[in-house]
């Protein structure tokens, strides 16, 4: 048996955090909630260019799926 990172995601399609465009913004947040003892409040500027990531990089993905359909 293979070890976790060898084993298929739960969906086909889920992507993993670390191939994400926005996974530099992911582990800054972390960084900073390890800095400052899990404290959000300090850590809001990093969530929110995460949000902001995840966001255009959704707007993105759902941009290029206009174009495929399911019944072509």
């Amino acid at each position: 048996m293979g070890s976790p990172k060898d084993q298929l995601p739960p969906y086909p399609n889920a992507a993993r955090i670390s191939d994400s465009q926005c996974y530099s913004q992911y582990t800054a947040s972390l960084k900073c909630l390890e800095e400052f003892s899990s404290d959000k409040s300090k850590c809001q500027e990093h969530f929110d260019v995460y949000k902001e990531c995840k966001k255009k990089e959704r707007e993105a993905r759902l941009e290029r799926n206009k174009s495929r359909s399911l019944f072509s």
